[in-house]
């Protein structure tokens, strides 16, 4: 075979001669198939090494044999490949800097140097091109396919609804410490609200995001959380935001969309990875992530995922730690049936989440700088606060047939949540523009939750038509204990530039027998039970895709209220019980999408919600009306043929009843703003431009008004610190804290090794625009820039000794720009200043 190219005496044979066989190509090196299947995404860990090495180790992990001429790879380095992908993707990673490519005919796959101006493309094997996993990680800074939307295995590009994914390699390259940081980068998500107020990496990624406008909510495989395990990304695998209403698939989400999160789970190859953090404001953590097999056929895998971390803030006196560990199995049981279970216990002492700033000295000027961050505005010896976190979640799969298959997932999780700190009482006023009064209070809840998410699916054909059917049913059982109390008669003195003046002097009293406390205090049990039935089916004929779905939902919930007053001695108690009568709506979505045989994908949809306001009362203990909305869209979606890049555009326009706003009369309460409307637009790119450049690109417009409304207000002057003018009514005007335009650009380029060998750089810039304080337009908090900026090393690139170690170090808010996330009439909410986090990185 290898006699007439002289290379037969110097080849050396790896991998599985079972399955594959070795075939000659002509100097290069050949991967023969002979199984479509097993073209099929695969995980592949793979450190820079050796080029001979490191094809070794593709061939095991593709189960490849291959023929390697050693005058072709000697001396030559590979770079590192982790993640989900296919074989030809896995290899054209490793080639990337070597001087060699690779070509595909008659089904085999051929290494020849560059110069040969070879065109790429991805390894067909009877005419099948392979997929990406929808739950995995992606590849490079691009996803292909998808389960959030539809809870179908289904290419992006064929369902009519703006989805965007955050891939594993994206969140390596900026390194979030919390899923917030992580959607930075997202079209129609504005993730800081609240800034580092609402930015601690021991909450949960919905706490202060918004969708297109509206509150977000978070789902964790397919099923509703509200644990605060959710925001730690090194249990991630990636996040996807499916923009616009879900409430088909998913029940109660708001038309602004929602996020799904995708956990780690054992790979089908080994992977071992440890790593070791420093930053700025005392930053030190360790991780660790192995997966491995437990039996010999691998028919059995384990992954252990882990993280220690502690570290202070920007502000004094507020810290965080965590330690955290997320173990799971999973069991092949036949070729048809696969269970996997996973577990999670996560302990987190100090949340690392500050408080609001007066408005004065930070938005407005007071006559002297701006209050520093470092600031802490509050009590020091009442200042705690911390999680503990459990959770335990099966997955089991069953494929029947070809026409029918069986899905189910189960998630118990357990959230324990205590809290002393102090508010900003902006009702006293202390007669000193820099002097606040701040009043203690507690918190504490043991929240419980149990959801399941059982389905039927499967494909068939009628004539040239076929579908893509889904029936099922979920429900979600949630208890949601809660207590805090308030000291009324305590009012604590703070200079704002100069706290540590009034430290000595702060008091706190909870006590409802002492004569000198005022306290108030509600201990709170609220329930809520939700069962849902949907059905949903994918129909498509040439490059024609339509979706149709429905869904009926079943809402019960009770509200238990024991409130406890002290006035001065006197103690009082009232019982509140306020229920409410059971709740249902029908949701339904129809939308299409055409794929032309280019790329081009022109679609258009509509699509209903439903959120039922569990819980929620007006000052008079009314309880609110249900939000529904309902949305129409259109958009284009373009795949280069042969290439990983994506471009999407959409054009939205959403309409919400019954959307609570602050009751600006009646403090802690809300009231019913009746409609909003939302309107705007999305462009984004997610592309792999090269083996070395990949690039996050996005710009969103979102006008959200109040479209009908009978309440009216007063503009406010904060100069004055008074209202002035007629009341103005709220209709037409901006629903506050959301910004109407958003630009970012994030790349990551890794230089050739004929220039530097191992090095890499990303930058990128983050544009947030004015948002409306109040629900009048009374003004407004202004836009900001910020740039961050990254590098990393790959030791394995110089030194075959020293392969799989990698450094890394990220760079956010580079010019350390103080800036305002939103602000109320009273209160601004702090943006991060400059953060420095590094790591090195070991992969064996």
């Amino acid at each position: 075979m290898g006699a007439k190219s002289g290379d037969a005496r110097m080849r050396k044979y790896i991998g599985n001669s079972k399955v594959f066989l070795l075939t000659s190509a002509l100097g290069g090196i050949a991967v023969s198939p002979l199984h479509a299947q097993t073209t099929a995404a695969k995980e592949f860990h793979i450190p820079a090494q050796s080029l001979p090495a490191a094809l070794t180790q593709f061939g095991r992990q593709a189960g490849l044999q291959v023929s390697i001429p050693a005058s072709l790879v000697e001396g030559k380095t590979s770079h590192a490949v982790n993640g989900t992908m296919s074989p030809s993707q896995s290899l054209a990673q490793i080639l990337s800097g070597t001087g060699l490519t690779y070509r595909v005919n008659a089904n085999v796959v051929t290494l020849v140097p560059a110069t040969a101006n070879i065109t790429l493309g991805p390894v067909r094997v009877g005419g099948q091109i392979s997929k990406q996993d929808p739950t995995g990680p992606g590849v490079g800074y691009v996803a292909t396919t998808t389960m959030a939307s539809t809870k179908t295995d289904t290419p992006i590009t064929e369902i009519p609804n703006s989805i965007y994914v955050v891939t594993k390699q994206i969140m390596q390259d900026q390194q979030p410490q919390n899923v917030q940081q992580a959607l930075r980068y997202t079209p129609g998500v504005f993730a800081e609200t609240f800034g580092t107020a609402g930015n601690g990496a021991a909450k949960g990624p919905s706490n202060g995001i918004m969708q297109r406008g509206f509150a977000t909510t978070e789902f964790i495989d397919g099923l509703m959380t509200t644990s605060s395990s959710a925001g730690e990304t090194a249990f991630v695998e990636r996040i996807e935001a499916v923009n616009g209403p879900a409430s088909v698939m998913y029940g109660q989400v708001t038309p602004g969309g929602m996020l799904s999160i995708d956990l780690k789970k054992p790979t089908d190859t080994p992977l071992h990875s440890a790593s070791l953090g420093f930053g700025n404001w005392g930053r030190y953590e360790a991780t660790f992530d192995i997966s491995d097999k437990l039996t010999e056929s691998g028919n059995v895998r384990y992954r252990i995922a882990a993280i220690g971390v502690t570290q202070g803030s920007q502000t004094n006196y507020i810290d965080y730690h965590r330690v955290g560990v997320l173990p799971s199995i999973t069991w092949d049981i036949d070729r048809k049936t696969s269970l996997t279970l996973l577990g999670m216990y996560m302990y987190t002492p100090g949340d690392g989440i500050s408080a609001e700033y007066p408005i004065s000295g930070t938005l407005i000027s007071n006559g002297q700088t701006r209050i520093p961050r470092s600031a802490f505005l509050g009590l020091p010896g009442w200042n705690t606060a911390g999680n503990k976190d459990a959770m335990f979640e099966y997955q089991f799969k069953h494929n029947f047939n070809k026409y029918i298959n069986f899905s189910q997932v189960f998630r118990w999780e357990n959230s324990q949540y205590n809290m002393k700190t102090s508010y900003l009482n902006t009702g006293t006023s202390t007669g000193q523009s820099n002097v606040t009064a701040w009043t203690p209070w507690l918190f504490n809840t043991n929240q419980t939750t149990s959801s399941l998410d059982t389905r039927l699916f499967g494909k068939f054909k009628t004539g040239p038509v076929s579908h893509t059917w889904v029936i099922g049913n979920d429900f979600r059982n949630f208890n949601y204990p809660q207590y805090f109390q308030y000291d009324l008669g305590s009012s604590n003195l703070i200079n704002s530039y100069n706290p540590q003046e009034y430290y000595s002097n702060l008091s706190y009293c909870f006590s409802f027998s002492s004569k000198s406390c005022f306290t108030f205090g509600d201990r709170q049990a609220l329930s809520y039970f939700q069962d849902g039935l949907y059905f949903q089916d994918q129909i498509k004929w040439k490059g024609l895709s339509i979706l149709l779905g429905g869904r009926q939902d079943w809402v019960n919930y009770s509200r238990k209220s024991v409130i406890n007053y002290n006035i001065y001695g006197t103690k009082m108690s009232t019982n509140n019980d306020a229920g409410s009568e059971p709740q249902s709506a029908f949701t339904w979505r129809a939308g299409l999408i055409y794929n032309f045989d280019f790329g081009l994908a022109p679609y258009f949809s509509y699509s209903t919600s439903f959120v039922p306001q569990a819980g929620s009362t007006n000052y008079l203990g009314q309880p609110f009306a249900p939000l529904t909305g309902k949305q129409f869209e259109a958009g284009l979606k373009y795949k280069f043929p042969h290439k990983d890049i994506l471009l999407t555009a959409s054009a939205f326009h959403i309409d919400e009843d019954h959307y609570l706003i602050s009751d600006l009369t009646h403090s802690g309460f809300s009231a019913d703003a009746g409609r909003v409307v939302s309107q705007g637009f999305e462009v984004s790119a997610n592309a792999n431009i090269t083996r070395d450049l990949r690039l996050v690109a996005s710009y969103s417009y979102t006008d959200i008004r109040f479209g009908k409304s009978n309440v009216t207000d007063q503009r406010y002057n904060p100069y004055t610190k008074s209202y002035y003018g007629n009341a103005l009514s709220e209709e037409g005007m901006s629903v506050p804290q959301v910004p109407r335009n958003m630009f970012s650009i994030f790349a990551d380029y890794t230089i050739p090794q004929n220039v530097a060998k191992g090095f890499g750089l990303n930058w990128g810039l983050r544009y947030v625009g004015a948002t409306y304080v109040d629900n009048v337009e009374s003004f407004k908090t202004p836009s900001y820039v910020l740039f961050d900026l990254g590098a990393h090393y790959d030791f394995g690139a110089v030194s075959s000794s020293l392969r799989g170690l990698k450094a890394q170090i990220a760079v956010s808010n580079l010019t350390n720009k103080y800036y305002l996330t939103a602000c109320s009439t009273a209160v601004c909410y702090l943006g991060q200043g400059r953060r420095v986090y590094g790591n090195l990185t070991y992969n064996w």
